[in-house]
Order: C-alpha cells, then sequence, then structure tokens
C-alpha cells in the first residue's frame, strides 16, 4: 500500500501569471515564497510553497502528496507499475521546480495528475500573509471522478487513504487524523475541483467574505457550515475558473479502530446545515 504522509502542493497552469499572482496575494491571501521565470511559489505555512502558479495552460493541474523516504517512493512507484499506471520519475530540473529532494508522477483512474514527492523543503522565514486573511495552512483538494465507486477503491486500497464520510456515492477521504484531505467530485473529466485553506476563526471566513465581495471576486457557495466535517466554509472563484475554499473547525477523527463513515444524502442539507445554496458550483465534499 502507498502510504501518504501529507498533502504537500498544488500546481496550477496560468493564462495570466499576472493576474493570477494579483489573486493570490490580494484576495486570496498567501504569501509570494519566489518569483523564478515564468512560476510564481506561494506560501500558506511553513513550507517554502503549497500553491505554484506557472504560465501554461489551464487545465494543467497537478496535486502533489508528500511520502515518507526514497524507499517508500520506489515502492510507489513500483506498485503503480504493476497496476497498469505509467510512472515518471522526475528529474534533478523538475525536481528543483518542485522544491522537493525527488518525485515520481502519475494519472489516477480518472486521469488527474498526481505526484508523489519526498522531502518537501521548509522556509526558514516565518509565514506572513500578503493580507489578513487568517490562513493557518493548506488542508485539502477535491478531485474530479468520472467514477466516484472506481476512485474510492483506488485512494482507500491501492493508498492508505481512509473514508471519514460519504455524502451519495461521494467519499471525504483522509491521510491523516484531519477529516479529509481529498474529497472526490462527480464530473465528466479530470482536474482540481477545489483548493482548500484553513483559517484561524469564523470572523476570518466572514472578513473574507466581504473583502471579496468588495473585490468583486464571485461567491460561489457560502457562508455555510458542513454537517459532515463541522467546518465553516466560504468557496469562490479565482482566476480561470479555479475555486478556492476557506474553512475553519473541521472535525479531526480521534479513533482510528472505531470510527464509522456516515452516510448523508446528495441533497442541499447533507452539503450545508444552515441552508447556503451553491450558486453555480455544488460541491459535493467537505
Amino acid at each position: 500500500m502507498i502510504e501518504l504522509k501529507d498533502l504537500s502542493y498544488v500546481r496550477l497552469g496560468a493564462s495570466n501569471l499576472e493576474e493570477a499572482g494579483s489573486f493570490a496575494t490580494k484576495c486570496l491571501g498567501l504569501q509570494v515564497g519566489e518569483q523564478s521565470g515564468k512560476a510564481l511559489y506561494l506560501r500558506s505555512d511553513d513550507r517554502a510553497h503549497t500553491l505554484c502558479y506557472f504560465e501554461g495552460d489551464p487545465t494543467d493541474q497537478t496535486v502533489g502528496f508528500e511520502v515518507e523516504d526514497e524507499s517508500k517512493l520506489n515502492a510507489a512507484a513500483a506498485t503503480l507499475d504493476q497496476l497498469g499506471h505509467p510512472v515518471h520519475a522526475g528529474t534533478p530540473t523538475e525536481c528543483a521546480l518542485r522544491k522537493v529532494k525527488a518525485f515520481i508522477g502519475f494519472k489516477d483512474p480518472t486521469g488527474n495528475q498526481i505526484e508523489l514527492a519526498v522531502r518537501p523543503e521548509r522556509s526558514g522565514k516565518r509565514y506572513f500573509a500578503s493580507r489578513d486573511a487568517g490562513i493557518t495552512g493548506f488542508s485539502h483538494v477535491g478531485l474530479s471522478t468520472t467514477n466516484p465507486a472506481r476512485d474510492e477503491q483506488f485512494w482507500t486500497q491501492v493508498c492508505n487513504a481512509r473514508v471519514s464520510d460519504r455524502i451519495g456515492d461521494i467519499a471525504l477521504m483522509r491521510v491523516n487524523a484531519i477529516h479529509h484531505t481529498i474529497a472526490l467530485a462527480p464530473g465528466r473529466s479530470p482536474g482540481i475541483h477545489h483548493v482548500n485553506h484553513q483559517v484561524e476563526s469564523n470572523d476570518d471566513v466572514l472578513r473574507s467574505y466581504y473583502h471579496l465581495s468588495g473585490q468583486r471576486v464571485p461567491i460561489v457557495f457560502g457562508p455555510g457550515r458542513h454537517p459532515t466535517s463541522g467546518a465553516r466554509f466560504l468557496y469562490f472563484k479565482g482566476p480561470d475558473g479555479m475555486v478556492f475554499e476557506y474553512s475553519v473547525g473541521v472535525d479531526e477523527i480521534e479513533d482510528e479502530a472505531t470510527h464509522r463513515p456516515r452516510q448523508f444524502g446528495f441533497e442541499p442539507s447533507s452539503l450545508c446545515m444552515w441552508g447556503s445554496r451553491s450558486a453555480g458550483v455544488l460541491p459535493p465534499n467537505s
């Protein structure tokens, strides 16, 4: 089994890198770690980066997970190859672009671009946000799935993800104690459904609602509260249509041995217990 340690980074192609950088700092509230050529590295915690915007096709999207060491990475590559998932070993130049010691790339059953990385760089500098959004770190991603049952089987049987809850057939899966690291979202093609950052307080969620509204950033869902994870949330749309989420108060799974996933119906009240309705984007997760 492939042991995923944590979510590490997201790489997003940007049709306009300057616009993406302005959104990430002035609206989203991330810190520029480095700008190198046609790539912008953004921080949300003590890591060198958790989001990289690069000049390129907006459909070029990658999610990176950390694994323990190179022996685990090599074992993961062998497992994926045996299962028919072609693996690409990162070159020294590609590793430098991702600020990791080593990585492999492959596609999950839907076709999402996934990377497993060893020793992602930390920063010696304290994370300091470009605006006071209250961000405490990069927390989870929504991944599109063209077959929820098949993809749940991949993430839970090939990898070490565990289902925390389900909404309909959609799984919310964790790789550590946090309620979920991966949320499967039904779609017709591969891609990242949304990118989540945790914030410190309810006030941060509401402050951002007014700040983003004032900046004319489209709000697509919330403010609200998810009955699955308990998180208070806000979803909003960034450059090239990518959806971002702030949330606070997400549950942790305290006892792995006794936890049993709950089943929620696929209906609005399963997505928000306060009654918020999505505007054009229906996140079947969190």
